[in-house]
């Protein structure tokens, strides 16, 4: 299903990031508008690091970054609000105890009733209803990410930045929890190894050794990073 999404530009201006006094990124400039976007290239080559700009995880050293109209330094408070961000190990992101507890907390500020109807629907959607007060740590590698995306799309987020959330599935968990990415109506910024997944994106963006070689088609993109890595 194609997202049917009011699209925002992400917008970087001369966007370099360092730590502890190396370049991770240099000079990156780049408007993107797609619904889905594929982030593709090398381990080590800014990935991550680009998908944490989006929603103000890492500040840039020098230049600016704009996502959904919005600073992501000046305005982080207001971008986390509208920017779900999904990592690559679920553990990093399931904070409560139980499915239950996490997604509500997801909620927290919201009338009480409303909070548990959202809960259980949230839970009977993504296969977690019978999980509802289990033990997240006794939860299965697939049922643990499953839970960390429904952490996020719970909360109806306008952009989602994924970054490598396939990575550590066995392939059905994986292919499942991209079909689910894929057919969010949320825009969406999809960092992945998984080349199949990312054909199937509207857009990409192609890193190498901390900036942007290229964006376009992902079938091009995706030739050329192969070519890359030969």
């Amino acid at each position: 299903m194609q997202p049917d999404t009011r699209l925002s530009e992400i917008e970087l201006r001369s966007v370099s990031v360092r730590f502890d006094g190396k370049d991770v990124l240099t000079a990156v400039d780049a408007t993107l508008s797609a619904a889905r976007i594929a982030v593709i290239g090398a381990n080590g080559s800014g990935k991550s690091t680009f998908a944490r700009l989006l929603n103000g995880l890492v500040a840039p050293t020098s230049g600016s970054v704009r996502v959904l109209g919005l600073d992501t330094v000046d305005d982080r408070a207001e971008l986390r609000r509208r920017v779900g961000f999904v990592f690559t190990n679920p553990d990093a992101q399931i904070l409560l105890p139980t499915p239950a507890e996490d997604l509500a907390l997801s909620l927290r500020g919201r009338d009480r009733r409303e909070v548990e109807h959202r809960v259980a629907q949230t839970l009977a959607e993504h296969g977690l209803a019978a999980h509802a007060d289990t033990p997240a740590a006794a939860l299965s590698g697939g049922q643990k990410q499953m839970l960390a995306l429904a952490s996020v799309l719970i909360t109806e987020p306008d952009l989602i930045v994924a970054d490598e959330p396939t990575t550590l599935l066995d392939l059905r968990n994986a292919r499942r929890i991209g079909e689910l990415l894929l057919e969010q109506q949320a825009q969406l910024v999809l960092v992945t190894h998984d080349l199949d997944l990312a054909a199937q994106c509207d857009a990409a963006v192609l890193f190498d050794d901390g900036r942007i070689a290229d964006v376009g088609e992902p079938a091009d993109l995706i030739r050329r990073y192969r070519r890359l890595s030969a």
